[in-house]
């Protein structure tokens, strides 16, 4: 097919030769024959204050070194094709706001090549140990952060907690998006029942405390997030750092057969939660799909559109109109993709803003000494 992107947005999409019009004649033209074009991955749980420090001495909180880390951590995604990017911050404490406002400030230095968000994510926020943190919370959603999150399972009272960050939510225009194991099915369908109370869309994860719960009661709570409107985040490659919890496994296949709206994050990467995160939308997509969790399309969906709707963005179809959010990858079917894509065009508002060109070369030998047959030179995909 031929696909013409102008301000922003698919305009047309049609047989080889078949588009007229200004905005096909007077562009750019981009031949991706051999490849197959996908809506751009989104990663919609990601820790960038804390990413790349697995290694080397204690990482600086300097808002120099903060702003490089979060900086990096983004680029790195964005290469790998993820145009949308949600990062929970940690908030308060020692740290106070200096994380987020670093985020903020790199959200602002990435416009026009990604979209950054952050939530604002305290540790304690009940009784007299969080009167600090929810005044920090308050001036963290007067900032700019896009969501309020946060462990409620971590705080001497979840139940406050939840209502704290619903109340203030609710006054400033927030979304919430919340860490949760979801091993308490009572305090999972109070988590369920906020999402009714939020004008601003709920999004849990990565509740893979479900698959510890009796089937009959996993379920059950599955249902109850589904009747929410709720979206999952599930965390394939492991624990994300911030609840800490090492859970193996995802209930992404019970959320999906009960209706869930499911998405997939990458989480941790390359922290001392998880010291070899790639931060590859695609990987969490595979993992998902090489463990049974998701078929292959099921599985790019919850890291394309189901990741999107996480973070509270439009859909993005291949379709006129939509918005012209995209990635390349050498290759014709999803599954090939999940499998190898080294190659990769990464397309933001209609913009290629990164390229990543692998290719393989192989030199082997006969064996004979002469040093055999001219081998192919491949790219790969």
């Amino acid at each position: 097919m031929d696909v013409a992107l102008s301000a922003g947005r698919i305009a047309a999409v049609g047989t080889p030769g078949s588009l007229t019009g200004p905005a096909v004649e007077g562009g750019d033209r981009v031949d991706l024959a051999g490849w197959l074009l996908l809506p751009a991955p989104a990663e919609p749980h990601a820790h960038h204050d804390s990413a790349l420090t697995a290694t080397g001495p204690p990482p600086a909180q300097t808002p120099a070194a903060l702003r490089r880390r979060i900086t990096e951590a983004a680029l790195l995604q964005l290469g790998h094709g993820a145009t949308a990017q949600r990062t929970h911050v940690r908030i308060g404490d020692a740290v106070g706001l200096a994380a987020l406002e670093a985020a903020l400030e790199v959200r602002r230095s990435l416009r026009g090549s990604a979209e950054l968000a952050a939530v604002a994510a305290p540790r304690v926020l009940t009784g007299l140990a969080g009167a600090e943190n929810r005044a920090v919370l308050r001036d963290a959603a007067k900032m700019g952060a896009g969501a309020l999150g946060g462990s409620p399972d971590l705080d001497p009272d979840p139940a406050g907690y939840l209502d704290i960050v619903l109340e203030l939510a609710d006054e400033h225009g927030c979304a919430i998006d919340l860490h949760t194991e979801g091993d308490e099915p009572a305090r999972l369908a109070r988590l369920a029942s906020a999402a009714g109370a939020c004008r601003f869309g709920v999004t849990l994860g990565p509740c893979a405390g479900l698959l510890r719960l009796p089937p009959d009661v996993a379920a059950r709570a599955a249902d109850r997030l589904a009747a929410a409107g709720v979206t999952v985040v599930c965390l394939p490659q492991g624990p994300c750092g911030l609840s800490g919890a090492a859970v193996p496994g995802t209930p992404a296949r019970l959320l999906a057969a009960a209706g869930v709206r499911v998405a997939a994050g990458g989480g941790a990467l390359r922290d001392v939660a998880n010291p070899v995160g790639r931060g590859d939308p695609l990987e969490a997509a595979y993992q998902l799909a090489s463990h049974g969790a998701l078929r292959p399309a099921g599985a790019y969906a919850a890291v394309s559109g189901g990741a999107r709707a996480a973070i509270g963005l439009p859909e993005v179809r291949i379709e006129a109109g939509f918005p012209a959010e995209l990635l390349a990858v050498r290759g014709e079917t999803v599954a090939g993709a999940l499998s190898l894509a080294y190659s990769r065009v990464v397309i933001h508002r209609g913009r290629i803003v990164t390229r990543t060109s692998a290719v393989r070369e192989y030199c082997g030998t006969t064996g004979d000494g002469g040093g055999g047959p001219e081998l192919p030179r491949q790219a790969t995909g």
